[in-house]
């Protein structure tokens, strides 16, 4: 498939899927993961935290990031891995766009001081469909836009 209709498939496969596993490299550089919430416009992925978590800490030491969502119940058979840079972010408009009630367990509200977004800009995204297709998309680089 051409790289505009594996960016839908995946594009579909995120807006399927509200949950996936985040990893994170802690101190000592061992593997973190845990379940997040996903928010996306187009291939630009965000997460809501807590600035006082862990994964904060950890993405200041090493912005190198891995997504995986797929292939569990409630979501879909397709099975997304992105390889991405994190950064921390309090944007206002992002922390508005990523805001819904289900966040009031943890924030005051979009203004709570706490209340961040993690931004994954994705350098590579292994998608393997449904019937077992496998495809990579890759960042393309400046060198390679010429």
């Amino acid at each position: 498939m051409d790289k505009k209709e594996l960016e839908q498939h995946i594009m579909q496969a995120l807006d399927d899927n509200k949950f996936g596993s985040f990893a994170t490299i802690e101190a000592g550089n061992k593997p973190k993961v845990r379940y997040m919430a996903i928010f996306h416009d187009g291939l630009k992925i965000m997460l809501a935290t807590d600035r006082k978590t862990h994964k904060v800490e950890e993405l200041q030491n090493n912005p190198n990031v891995y997504l995986l969502l797929g292939f569990e119940a409630g979501g879909t058979k397709d099975v997304v891995g992105i390889e991405a840079r994190a950064s921390v972010t309090k944007d206002e408009s992002l922390r508005g766009k990523v805001w819904s009630k289900d966040l009031e367990r943890w924030f005051s509200g979009p203004d709570d001081p706490d209340y961040v977004i993690l931004e994954l800009a994705p350098t590579r995204i292994e998608y393997t469909g449904k019937n077992a297709q496998h495809e990579v998309w890759e960042k393309e680089t400046a060198s390679a836009i010429k």
